[in-house]
């Protein structure tokens, strides 16, 4: 008796409990190559306008001529540059009220630019916990759906008086595949999570030592008012 193995008569014939467990390793799989794809092409684009400001910055420009070219209408600063707008305006503000120690000027611009980060980092942070977890959980759950299929397939075999490989290979090969396609689902989502997240702290650090610079230009013009 000739006995289909092909993927498809396999999930087709497959349990439904097995076949729900493919369902969702395979939409898991859809949605984080999908959170890969867009959050790849963020990070990039955050790394971009980050040369491009500091390149900008240190090359001389003046801290108001930033400032206006930043804020102007048909200008969207992304990033760095909303750090940067953000503690030079409050700097700027705490100035304009006069008698205001500089020490105080300084540290409401880093309040201000710290704040900033947050936001920016737990923005660039978005969809790095999914891929954590459909890394760690999905081949748990493709063994769930392989011990179950498993286990129906020996469960066929209670009546049967002289048990054959071509009686379980069937069963025991459709279990197999929710195993497979729980590793498809977690060997990018692993390897995708550890490249962004060592993307995301190594900007995280750029950022965070632009503003420790920029703390230092502000401390000068608080003591030259």
């Amino acid at each position: 008796m000739n006995i289909d193995l092909s993927i498809f008569h396999l999930v087709k014939d497959a349990s439904l409990v097995v076949q729900f467990v493919m369902l969702i390793l395979l939409a898991a799989s859809v949605i984080s190559w999908m959170f890969i794809f867009s959050k790849r092409r963020e990070i990039k684009q955050v790394i971009r306008i980050t040369d491009d400001f500091e390149k900008e910055f240190w090359s001389g420009i003046e801290l108001t001529e930033l400032y206006k070219k930043l804020t102007a209408n048909d200008f969207e600063s992304e990033g760095i540059e909303k750090i940067f707008l953000s503690g030079y305006k409050e700097f700027s503000r705490m100035r304009q009220k006069g008698n205001v120690e500089p020490i105080v000027l300084v540290e409401s611009a880093q309040r201000a630019m710290r704040i900033e980060l947050t936001r920016e980092f737990d923005r660039l942070d978005q969809a790095l916990p999914f891929l954590a977890t459909v890394g760690s959980t999905s081949p748990y759950v493709g063994l769930f759906g392989t011990v179950w299929g498993i286990m129906n397939a020996f469960r066929s075999l209670v009546n049967v008086q002289q048990a054959t490989l071509t009686q379980v290979a069937p069963g025991i090969a459709e279990a197999l595949i929710a195993t497979a396609i729980g590793l498809f689902a977690a060997i990018p989502a692993v390897i995708a999570y550890n490249r962004f997240s060592t993307r995301v702290d190594r900007l995280a650090s750029r950022h965070e030592m632009f503003i420790d610079e920029f703390i230092i230009l502000l401390q000068r013009l608080a003591h030259n008012k």
